[in-house]
């Protein structure tokens, strides 16, 4: 899958071309695609940032840059790169960056993009191998990647399929405590009830009966006072018999 390379004669001979001073901007390049060649990639960055800032917008330079970046991890970067360096004149760069543009899009598993790259990469090219391999592969990691996501989907739907489910069932538990407990309330305030009402019931068969003996005590009170009384004038009559009594004393 990995095919980079760095444009060395190109860039130079862009660079000599050009009104700046050709030298410095040379061996800036070439020093940074010694480093790259021995997978140092940092500090082929720091050469080629370097030369950047004596000739910008290189297209050259940029493919350079961006394979340095892809090396050292720094993908968005590289892609963005890879797609300023289209803009150059020469068809085998700009195959050459639509190629590994495919290449750094594959490695950030945006497969639609990288199928593109790699098409337009064979356009150019319709002999590279290298693309055609690459184009494959990506198509077929792309399969992959949406069956997978299908799955995960399904599995995504599933699971909060059995989250509603469960929320339903805890609803249902919560309402059938609420309704039991709800019962259990209005049973204790009928039974408060009824026991209220059979007290005030006794109450109302009690005082009747209470009444109705205080007025038997009572009469019976005034029968025995009665009698009482009526012995009493009983005794008063026979002590008078018997003071006014005057007969012969025998």
């Amino acid at each position: 899958m990995r095919r980079f390379n760095v444009i060395c004669y190109l860039l130079i001979l862009t660079l000599i071309s050009g009104s700046v001073p050709a030298r410095d901007y040379v061996d800036k390049v070439r020093e940074g695609n010694k480093a790259f060649k021995a997978g140092q990639y940092k500090k082929a960055l720091d050469a080629y940032h370097s030369a950047e800032t004596d000739l910008p917008e290189s297209p050259e330079l940029e493919y350079n840059i961006a394979g340095a970046l892809y090396h050292d991890g720094g993908y968005e970067e590289a892609v963005e790169k890879y797609q300023k360096a289209l803009n150059s004149t020469n068809i085998d760069v700009e195959a050459a960056a639509l190629y590994n543009l495919g290449n750094t899009q594959f490695r950030m598993q945006d497969y639609q993009s990288a199928i593109q790259s790699y098409q337009k990469a064979l356009e150019l090219r319709p002999d590279d191998m290298d693309a055609k391999y690459n184009l494959e592969l990506a198509r077929r990691r792309l399969k992959e990647q949406m069956k997978q996501q299908q799955q995960d989907q399904q599995q995504q739907d599933q699971q909060q399929n059995r989250q509603q489910e469960e929320k339903e069932q805890q609803d249902q538990q919560q309402d059938q405590q609420q309704n039991q407990e709800q019962q259990q309330d209005q049973q204790q305030q009928q039974q408060q009830q009824d026991e209220k009402n059979k007290e005030e019931q006794q109450q109302k068969q009690t005082q009747p009966q209470e009444q109705k003996m205080s007025r038997e005590d009572a009469e019976r009170i005034l029968n025995a006072i009665r009698d009482d009384e009526s012995e009493i004038q009983k005794k008063i009559k026979r002590k008078m018999v018997a003071g006014d009594y005057a007969g012969k004393d025998w």
